[in-house]
Order: structure tokens, then C-alpha cells, then sequence
């Protein structure tokens, strides 16, 4: 139990952060809020349409970064799971991708029900790709760190 809970309690917890976000009927102009002052720092004249934009990409970047974490996190379970693979296997990579892509679409089906929300499933892809993403930077790391000379002295 004291395993499960060790690293299954850190994908279940950040999920709840995810499901709080997704919760937040006024998560736009939240953000808008938080991103327009600084965006505007750095270009002064820029249109309110052009915000616009910067504003969409500054937060599918976030979707991106926040399921990028969920991948890693539902990775490092399913690589401390009791199986016979290794480490580093392309089931337990599809496995990770397998949960965020059905834990994305149930967010986006939740969301369909928050007022001022839609549900997209293009966030969905998005949400996926960003677990797919954190998942290649992670294994370009471990490929480094293996293939890495060591030195005996």
C-alpha cells in the first residue's frame, strides 16, 4: 500500500489540481488578467487582437506544461508497477498516453457542464500531445544519461 500510495497519490493529486482549473468558469479572463500586463510590457502598441492570439497560445502552452506533468507522473506509477518490463518500455509509454487521453477528454466532458466552458476536442489532442512531449524530453534525457561515458579512476 505504501508503494501504491507513493507514487500513484502524486498523479491523483495533480489530477484534482487539473479538475480545480477546469472547474473555474472564469479561468479566461483569470489568465487574461495575469498575462496582459506583462505581454504589454513587453509590446507596448500591441492590438487587443493580437493579445488575443498570444493569449491562446500562452494558454495552450499551459495546457501542454500541466499534462507534460501528468504523463511524467502516470509514467513514474506505471515503471514502479509489479510487471516483468523494464524500466523504460513502450507499453508502459502507451500505457501513460492511454490515461492522460482518457483522463483529457473526461476534463473536457466536465468542462461541457461549467458554464463559460467548452469542451473541445482539440484541447483534448493538445492535452495528449503535451503528455506525449513531456514523455520524448524524458526519454532523450534517460538515452543521455545512458549512453553517457562514465569515468573509472
Amino acid at each position: 500500500m505504501r508503494q501504491f500510495l507513493k507514487y500513484w497519490l502524486p498523479v491523483v493529486v495533480w489530477m484534482v489540481v487539473i479538475f480545480g482549473a477546469s472547474a473555474d468558469p472564469h479561468s479566461h479572463e483569470r489568465s487574461q488578467h495575469l498575462f496582459r500586463p506583462f505581454v504589454l510590457w513587453l509590446f507596448p502598441h500591441l492590438s487587443d487582437q493580437d493579445f488575443e492570439r498570444i493569449h491562446l497560445v500562452l494558454r495552450k502552452c499551459c495546457h501542454l506544461t500541466e499534462y507534460a506533468i501528468l504523463g511524467l507522473l502516470v509514467f513514474r506509477a506505471l515503471s514502479h508497477s509489479r510487471t516483468n518490463l523494464p524500466a523504460w518500455s513502450w507499453p508502459r509509454v502507451g500505457g501513460a498516453l492511454l490515461i492522460v487521453f482518457l483522463y483529457a477528454a473526461s476534463d473536457e466532458f466536465h468542462q461541457s457542464f461549467v458554464p463559460g466552458r467548452t469542451a473541445l476536442f482539440s484541447d483534448v489532442c493538445i492535452d495528449t500531445g503535451g503528455a506525449a512531449i513531456g514523455l520524448l524530453v524524458w526519454w532523450i534525457f534517460h538515452c543521455l544519461r545512458a549512453c553517457k561515458p562514465q569515468n573509472n579512476q
